[in-house]
């Protein structure tokens, strides 16, 4: 199998995978795949290659891959991007297929518009729907990592690739920046550098263990080889990481993620942050920017979520460059701060007044329906009064992080599973109809998707004994369902932090409903 060595691969691998399978990405169809399922094409580990292994049609192949074609044409499958965004370049990787690879490929994209995509199945089947030719008809070699980069800065939702004229191929990377609906990125308090609302991964000193995109991902990680890990120093020195982020905005408070990183943890972190506007095309490096200190050198400590909000104010800026001292992994990267279309402070402390005047029964009612955890709105109710919204939204995350596996599974029962009438007993009216917007696109789908979510719903509570949950807003049920089944490997630790995040997302979503209502 061909060998890529890292100063041999292109920029634009520093970017996310789109399609990848936790951030949403899955194949919709394909007109054949007989030898190996199409799903294959993005699964997130390495192709593997098992001698002696057989199915019932043939050899077992670690991709994507059809019958051998016997009459002129082509093998196509179209895969849904779990962020919409604009590609900078792809891989296909054909390895371990020799004499069974395509001899050539192409690749169109086509933008659907928002989730949810209405009649999606029938929309990319119709002729009238526009497909854009990223790549031509354009030869593969077998058994290689095949990169190519992609000149078009339009934003795609679904890509249609097509293989000539059959085989297989091992893994389909798609990488790029993510282009958010304007709403997303207009809230008063948003994750700057979050790969969902566009950031990115412009250049790192070193990415020995762990990629530095793994810093931007959603949910906490699930193990060390969830994120960024850099092979150990031997001399002088430390290492860092520039990031992009997905708007311009202004940082407030950071969030510094070690979990899972025990003897390899790094031992301090800075960050400093620029503005820079950069034209399609220019290198950041040789615009020689003028970094400012966001946070100082700053003391970490193993497996440990570090809530940091005592941070320099800088003003706007465009890009951060995250320091470890010396080297080490650090799980995930936070930068909660305003974005620039956010509205103005006059806006934001309005909003909260109506939670600052009620009586103290008036707003335990009003936390309750935004977190079912006691303690939490105990906690809450202690800092009223709130100066302004972003208060408000930082208080929340920072009482959910220090509560109990207790007070996080009483939150957690306070929610219906998804796709389900229950929840009466332990929602107060609104809550009930939180759920139901948030639920809505979700409840859009055919019967037999739903009763399929019932029963993963089922097989999840079995194993981790509480409701399954995901910040469902503008989520369909395929995309839920596909999230389900990435979480259910999980052991009950992992599983539960992962809802921890979710119910975080939840709180804070609610508690933007609350104080702009």
């Amino acid at each position: 199998m061909t060998e890529f060595l890292p100063n041999s691969t292109p920029n634009f691998t520093q970017l996310a995978d789109l399609a990848a399978p936790r951030l949403g990405g899955r194949v919709l169809a394909a007109n054949d795949d007989f030898f190996a399922p199409k799903e294959n094409l993005l699964k997130e580990s390495k192709p593997v290659f098992i001698e002696g292994k057989y199915t019932a049609r043939g050899k077992w192949m670690d991709g994507w891959e059809t019958r051998r074609r016997r009459t002129p044409g082509y093998d196509w499958c179209i895969v849904r991007l779990g962020l919409p965004g604009v590609i900078r370049g792809i891989v296909v990787d054909t390895s371990f297929f020799t004499g069974n690879y395509p001899e050539q490929f192409s690749l169109e994209a086509c933008d659907l518009g928002s989730s949810p995509y209405t009649y999606e199945s029938k929309r990319l089947k119709d002729s009238a729907t526009p497909w854009t030719e990223l790549l031509p008809q354009t030869p593969l070699k077998g058994d290689s990592q095949n990169f190519f980069a992609v000149a078009n800065d339009t934003r795609f939702t679904h890509l249609r690739l097509k293989i000539y004229p059959d085989g297989g191929v091992a893994r389909l990377r798609v990488h790029g920046e993510a282009v958010p609906d304007a709403k997303k990125i207009s809230r008063p308090e948003i994750d700057l550098v979050a790969v969902e609302n566009g950031s990115g991964v412009v250049t790192s000193s070193d990415q020995f263990y762990g990629a530095p995109q793994n810093l931007l991902m959603p949910y906490r990680a699930k193990n060390m080889g969830d994120g960024w890990e850099t092979k150990r120093r031997r001399g002088p020195g430390h290492d860092w990481v520039i990031l992009k982020l997905g708007v311009p905005g202004t940082i407030q408070r950071i969030e510094v993620d070690t979990a899972h990183f025990q003897g390899n943890y790094p031992d301090r972190c800075s960050l400093e942050a620029c503005h820079l506007a950069l034209k399609p095309g220019e290198d950041f490096v040789a615009k020689h920017p003028v970094w400012k200190n966001v946070l100082p050198e700053t003391k970490l400590k193993p497996n440990f979520r570090h809530l940091l909000g005592k941070v320099n104010d800088v003003g706007a800026v465009t890009h951060v460059r995250f320091h470890i001292y010396p080297d080490g992994g650090v799980s995930r990267l936070r930068l909660f701060g305003r974005p620039l279309a956010a509205a103005t402070a006059a806006n934001r402390a309005e909003g909260v007044e109506p939670l600052n005047r009620a009586s103290p029964s008036e707003a335990r009612a009003m936390l309750l329906d935004c977190c079912g955890s006691q303690a939490w709105v105990v906690h809450m109710l202690s800092r009223v009064p709130f100066p302004d919204t972003a208060s408000v939204l930082d208080a929340a995350d920072q009482v959910w992080a220090a509560l109990s596996r207790d007070d996080w599974l009483e939150a957690f029962r306070h929610h219906p599973a998804i796709g389900s009438k229950r929840g009466k007993k332990v929602q107060s009216t609104t809550a009930r109809r939180w759920s139901k917007s948030e639920q809505s696109v979700a409840q859009q789908a055919d019967a037999a998707t739903l009763s399929e979510l019932a029963k993963a719903n089922e097989e999840y509570r079995a194993k981790f004994g509480h409701v399954f949950l995901i910040c469902a807003s503008g989520k369909t049920s395929e995309e839920i369902l596909s999230n389900l089944r990435w979480r259910l490997p999980n052991n009950p630790e992992q599983e539960l932090r992962v809802a921890a995040e979710e119910q975080r997302k939840i709180t804070r979503l609610r508690l933007e409903k609350l104080l702009t209502s």
